[in-house]
């Protein structure tokens, strides 16, 4: 069984004649415990082509120290890596399952074989408050590395590592590093070892959302950073996650949206199949949601009512109609993620950001091109709006919203506040048809919940009146949507 926990480090390089600069006199540093030395080796695991390095991961074999075994880091934030850790076991040919199905969204069936193995003899101290507490722990490592496909090349250097205890914090931090730049000692451009050793082999990292003035800048730099949103809460799902579901379909949904709505930008004849595999994989994983969605909405509302109506044994139900249907539906999800069809899909969004099939319109301004395409979006949804009448045109106009909201999303770098105030505005009106779609969904569960709890004897008049209670709340929302429509008005992002 693995654990998991998350690690806030710095990474400093340590040039020859450097000496290690006194930290016991910072702010909140009652002692300085150590120098203790240990010596470790590491051998380090990816696929032939480095994808989980190139992803910001390291997979490695750990055997010294204090924390020996299998240890997978997965990117977090700044500074900040998840470490998710294993016993050592006995077999190193290969990864544990349960380590390799957490980077499959990049390995994607690759082996994953050793690819260099790395030994460090370490001089740890730690910063200790006077309690007796971790601050933080300062390491001196004096680094052998070598690519095991050169074995005849063995690179050594000496870096430094801080990371934080669980009773320092990012200020500490600060003063450490501004003690060491004092002493000729500054932060490493790498974030890993394994990085710094393959480094002749890995590509420069793709850029971070953009300002760019073009259109294409605009929309790519969007596009790019729901692919990196996708890839990211795939562990996430994997492992079972709170929210990890919706945040991923929300990723998929955001990318298809923009390749939608700007698609005189993006080729839209370029990008039709993969929005179509992009709504296939929001299908999926919103089998799971819908379901997380309505045992949460029924608990609440179950939880809500005056005890005196809450008759028979409602969450107890509710318990046993949904955890069946939440497992099977995230078991078809993860083996959703175990396909070729999803491999497809992340080859294909990887291509799609590598080699965007823009248009001549990409390289014009934003600003000229992009108020436009979000004018053609609001019409979308102003057709669909005035023509709900029922359900199923509600339905559409919830859908129509919810694209508009994400094309002012993708132009909110570009028109700043403005775009930020009319996305808002128009999130209040997705939001207030979603509780209306919510609605729909959940009345013929609840009709099945009472009826159920009938054939079993036992007393179905809460779910009668949740169902009576979630007609009256589609009701107002369908009251209040006409208002709440007109005075969305039309984006104004000129």
């Amino acid at each position: 069984m693995s654990r998991s926990v998350n690690e806030t480090e710095r990474k400093y390089e340590a040039p020859g004649g450097a000496a290690l600069p006194d930290l016991a006199d910072l702010p909140g540093v009652a002692a300085v415990a150590g120098p203790e030395e240990q010596r470790l080796e590491a051998v380090y695991y990816d696929t032939a082509d480095l994808r989980l390095a190139r992803a910001g991961l390291t997979m490695r074999r750990r055997t010294g120290g204090d924390d020996a075994g299998w240890h997978l880091k997965l990117p977090v934030g700044v500074d900040t890596r998840e470490e998710v850790r294993l016993p050592p076991g006995r077999a190193t040919k290969r990864p544990p399952e349960e380590l390799g199905a957490l980077v499959r969204v990049h390995a994607r069936g690759r082996e994953l074989a050793p690819v260099a193995r790395i030994r460090t003899t370490r001089q740890r101290r730690q910063l200790v408050d006077d309690k007796g507490r971790l601050l933080a722990e300062v390491v001196e490592d004096l680094v052998s590395g070598q690519s095991l496909a050169d074995e005849s090349r063995v690179d050594s250097w000496r870096e430094i590592e801080v990371e934080l205890g669980e009773r320092g914090d990012v200020a500490l931090l600060d003063r450490v590093e501004a003690r060491l730049g004092g002493a000729g000692i500054t932060r490493s451009a790498s974030s890993a070892k394994l990085a710094r050793l393959l480094a002749d082999r890995l590509a420069t990292p793709a850029a971070g959302r953009s300002t760019g003035k073009s259109a294409g800048d605009v929309v790519l730099a969007y596009v790019r950073e729901q692919a990196e949103a996708l890839k990211h809460q795939d562990p996430r799902v994997r492992r079972g996650e709170d929210d990890a579901v919706h945040a991923m379909r929300v990723a998929t949904r955001r990318m298809r949206s923009a390749l939608q709505a700007f698609g005189t930008i993006i080729d839209r004849d370029d990008t039709r199949a993969l929005t179509e595999e992009l709504k296939w994989l929001a299908g999926v994983l919103g089998q799971a949601r819908d379901l997380e969605v309505l045992r949460e909405r029924f608990a609440d509302a179950v939880s809500a009512l005056e005890p005196e109506l809450v008759l028979g044994t409602a969450q107890a139900e509710l318990t046993r109609h949904f955890s069946p249907l939440e497992a099977e539906a995230h078991r078809a999800a993860v083996a959703a993620l175990d396909g070729d069809r999803y491999f497809a899909l992340l080859d294909a969004v990887d291509g799609l950001v590598a080699d965007p099939p823009f248009t001549p319109l990409a390289r014009e301004k934003a600003t000229k091109v992009l108020p436009d395409l979000v004018d053609k979006t609001y019409r979308r949804l102003a057709k669909r709006a005035e023509g709900a009448r029922d359900d199923i045109g509600l339905h559409e106009a919830r859908k129509a919203a919810k694209r508009l909201r994400y094309a002012v999303e993708v132009s909110e770098p570009v028109f700043g506040k403005r775009a930020a105030e009319y996305r808002k505005k128009v999130k209040a009106v997705q939001e207030l048809l979603g509780e209306h779609q919510d609605g729909v969904v959940a009345r013929p569960v609840l009709r099945e919940l009472g009826a159920k709890a009938q054939l079993d004897g036992t007393n179905g008049f809460t779910f009668g009146l949740l169902h009576g209670l979630e007609t009256a709340a589609a009701q107002r929302v369908e009251d209040r949507f006409p208002d709440m429509w007109r005075r969305l008005g039309k984006p104004k992002l000129r």
